[in-house]
């Protein structure tokens, strides 16, 4: 049963690190122009793998505008590209984004993408039943100063805890969440703050128990999971930025009226990326863990932001300006 769920993981694990350096140009592209387009291979980053599914952003974009795809596995890789220009624009988790952005104001949120879609799991060998179980005990996260970083960072003050970093008993371990079943299995790690599908992986295949489920977990439904993030040239460029919102809104509001049809894609799309295929149920159930939208909270990224400043990995929590609706607000009173 250990080989087989050591196998299970090591093929999820090979998934994200393919996605890493895979990258494409969407087909029917004539012009000169280019888009960059970054994004995760999973599940909370759905509305950019529905719109380049359907077609939407080709559609939005036109035959003139190339579109280039590039994927990732952790937000810290996502936002190092947007700083070399190597993307434009995607989806990734706000709190690499806002911890560019303080250091340097050339980023923005444009809109919302995912809401919860992050769960706490404790793992099978652990005696971990709340969250104050967690003290002396090591938890896994994506990366240092991910969004579940962040999360569980505004946990763990709910019950008077801190991470080691900050003179607490909490030791947080950066793994990529493909390699948290096997960190399970081998009793590496006691807890898990992930996302999905990841979470629900880890229950089924790897014993491990839901502390917290993505309505309890920090901000619960309020919890910005995904944003849409873009440099500031290429939100000064409206037609672009407005071409890119549309197919984005399109997306949502398919995943919202076709929630099967749309983790079908995600599958199709996975698979075609990495000649794996992620299974129906998990991602159905996955799914139900998170919600699709455009809307951001704004309330909810300041307190990330101060958290992040509290952690030490901004100097600053002044994120006045980061968040840019104004062209999500044209292009939705349009639809």
């Amino acid at each position: 049963m250990k080989r087989k769920l050591f196998t299970l993981a090591l093929l999820a694990s090979i998934v994200l690190t393919f996605g890493v350096a895979c990258g494409k140009a969407e087909k029917g592209a004539k012009g000169s122009e280019e888009v960059n387009i970054g994004y995760f291979p999973n599940l909370t980053h759905i509305a950019t793998i529905v719109a380049l599914e359907k077609g939407y952003f080709a559609e939005a974009f036109g035959e003139d505008i190339k579109i280039n795809t590039k994927t990732f596995n952790n937000g810290g890789l996502f936002m190092e590209a947007m700083a070399t220009k190597s993307i434009d624009v995607g989806t990734v988790g706000p709190g690499p984004l806002l911890n560019f952005y303080v250091k340097d104001p050339n980023y923005h949120i444009i809109s919302g993408a995912v809401n919860g879609g992050a769960v706490l799991v404790a793992s099978e060998h652990s005696t971990i039943s709340d969250l104050a179980d967690l003290d002396g005990k090591k938890v896994a996260i994506p990366v240092i100063g991910s969004t579940q970083d962040v999360m569980l960072r505004k946990a763990l003050q709910e019950v008077g805890l801190k991470p080691t970093s900050n003179g607490g008993t909490v030791e947080m371990f950066a793994a990529a969440p493909a390699d948290t079943t096997t960190l399970f299995i081998q009793k590496t790690v006691d807890a898990a703050a992930t996302q999905e599908p990841w979470g629900y992986i880890l229950e089924t295949q790897a014993n491990g128990k839901l502390l917290l489920d993505w309505e309890s977990f920090a901000w619960g439904k309020e919890s910005t999971n995904t944003v849409v993030a873009a440099s500031k040239k290429f939100l000064e460029d409206e037609k672009l930025a407005n071409a890119y919102l549309k197919a984005h809104v399109k997306a949502v509001g398919f995943i919202e009226q076709n929630p099967g049809d749309s983790q079908d894609l995600v599958i199709k799309h996975i698979k075609e990326l990495t000649g794996k295929e992620i299974d129906k149920k998990e991602l159905e159930a996955a799914f139900k863990r998170l919600k699709v939208t455009t809307s951001v909270n704004e309330e909810v990224i300041q307190e990330m932001a101060d958290i992040s400043k509290d952690a030490g990995y901004v100097t600053s929590n002044d994120i006045e300006g980061l968040i840019q609706l104004e062209q999500l607000k044209l292009v939705e009173s349009a639809e």
